[in-house]
């Protein structure tokens, strides 16, 4: 086993907010490695490595390996190109890090997908409102409002969705994504438009998702779960780029805006666990060797490959579907609180962004251009102006990025550039990261004390469980604006507006 000493001679400075992997840090490397940090982070991340040195199982620590390590066995897989990249937020997770992102060639026979790089909770998301509203309007009814959106959208463990649906209405919303929600009357058809890839994988195939998936998700539409999944009432604090701001309709501090993060729920949960299943016995069959026996993985083109990328599709639309529905929830109440209507108060989605998805992709690899599988797990598509792939409103500006912060810490907009789909494929950070595991934060960490500090700051706050209220305290996660502003000094993605909380709902 290797001295730390001797691990840090693979791992080299490239630039100011950049460090390269070089092959040869763990067997088997195709490309290598980078990792995007500033002096903070950085400092993190070499305590990680620094920690798990002399640790039996490969260095791993409480079942997941370091950040760095994990970044060097995605550049093992079969079939990756460019480099395998760790953006600012990016801390442990299954298989691949969390805020890990990796392409691989459709073309090649031997390239793969694997569960591990999408996350469990699939096309778990970020949405982000816009209002007519200022922080005035909002003062005198906050707390009547926070406990609107409470009543309104169900939070937490086991929470059940209040939206109708059967196995037929389950169906058709797995395959259609938020043309359902259209059709069904809980969507309006410009959020569609404001929505990355439309609100719908085409791909998705519903008989490819197991009857434990749908029974866990038939209940669960509308719903916002645990965690770090939250609604959000915010205000504009600051803004970088006046003319992209306009035109997503930020126009001036103090406006109020909606943040919803949430995802696929206990639907996305079951398909990416049953996928592992059948992912173990397809590398058996075919070889396929990895360094890290959590990143289970089956060829593109592969039976299970094509079966996973089906019933992910069709939980990313699960997950599409149950963001529009708490929107429809989200205009109710507003529109009840304030004797308006939703139209009236400009309650327009600005856009709806994933950060845990596999989705082909066309990109530029040297010097032509490929159709890449590209795995984003804890990672933003961040795509330029011009991109065809984004709505005609930012073609000038570039993709809205949604950055969400954790619970009393400030949130942004980022827009998307030319550098990123340089670097990174398009790809950018998504949030905080964790700096304290779950279980760290319950031990070192009491929620009167979270509850009362959010208090001080002017939050108010309604939580299904107050104790999960510690794993989720802005100490148990890394500073959002270390992780935004080292983005935006490399170049990967660009400060557009920074949004202050002043209610928050979680479960």
């Amino acid at each position: 086993m290797r001295s730390y000493e001797e691990e840090l001679k693979f791992i080299e400075k490239i630039s100011p907010s950049c460090w390269r992997i070089k092959k040869g840090f763990v067997p088997n490397m195709n490309v290598e490695g980078v990792f995007y940090v500033n002096q903070h982070l950085e400092t993190l991340m070499f305590e990680e490595l620094r920690n798990s040195v002399g640790h039996g199982d490969g260095g791993s620590i409480g079942g997941f390996l370091p950040g760095v390590k994990q970044i060097a066995n995605v550049a093992a897989l079969p079939g990756i190109v460019g480099r395998s990249v760790g953006l600012p937020d990016i801390h442990s997770g299954y298989g691949f890090a969390i805020g890990n992102m990796a392409a691989f060639d459709a073309a090649d026979p031997l390239a793969i997908v694997s569960p591990g790089g999408v996350g469990f909770d699939i096309n778990c998301g970020v949405r982000l409102l816009r209002t007519n509203l200022e922080e005035k309007d909002l003062l005198p009814v906050k707390e009547q409002l926070t406990q609107m959106l409470f009543d309104h959208i169900p939070v937490g463990v086991g929470s059940k969705g209040v939206i109708p649906m059967n196995a037929k209405d389950l169906e058709e919303a797995l395959e259609m994504g938020m043309d359902w929600s259209l059709r069904e009357g809980y969507a309006w058809a410009e959020d569609k438009e404001h929505c990355e890839e439309y609100g719908r994988m085409l791909q998705a195939d519903p008989s490819k998702v197991s009857m434990r998936a749908k029974k866990r998700g038939l209940p669960q539409l509308g719903t916002l779960g645990a965690g770090n999944h939250y609604a959000e009432i915010q205000v504009v604090e600051e803004i970088y780029d006046r003319h992209s701001a306009k035109v997503m309709g930020i126009d001036r501090t103090g406006q109020v805006l909606v943040m919803i993060h949430s995802g696929s729920r206990g639907l996305g949960h079951q398909v990416a666990t049953d996928a592992l299943v059948e992912m173990e016995r397809a590398m058996k069959r075919d070889k396929i060797e990895v360094n890290d026996r959590q990143l289970a993985c089956a060829r593109i083109h592969s039976q299970e490959g094509q079966d996973y990328l089906k019933a992910m599709s069709a939980a990313a639309n699960f997950a599409w579907v149950n963001r529009s529905s708490m929107t429809f929830l989200t205009r109710q109440a507003f529109a009840k609180m304030f004797q308006s209507t939703p139209d009236d108060l400009d309650l327009h989605v600005i856009y709806d962004v994933s950060h845990n998805i596999a989705k082909f992709e066309e990109h530029i690899v040297d010097g032509r251009q490929r159709t890449l599988l590209v795995h984003r797990k804890g990672a933003t598509r961040a795509f330029p102006p011009h991109h065809p792939l984004i709505p005609v409103d930012y073609q000038l500006t570039g993709q809205p990025v949604l950055i969400g912060g954790t619970m009393g810490t400030c949130s942004y907009v980022l827009t998307g550039t030319e550098q990123g789909m340089l670097e990174t494929f398009g790809s950018t950070c998504h949030g905080a990261g964790r700096a304290l595991s779950r279980a760290k934060s319950r031990r070192n960490l009491d929620y009167t004390d979270v509850l009362a500090q959010l208090a001080r700051q002017g939050i108010s706050i309604r939580v299904a469980s107050p104790k999960l209220v510690m794993e989720e305290a802005p100490d148990s996660y890394k500073n959002v604006t270390d992780v935004v502003d080292t983005c935006h000094a490399a170049g990967i993605s660009k400060k557009c507006v920074k949004l202050r909380p002043v209610a928050v709902i979680k479960g």
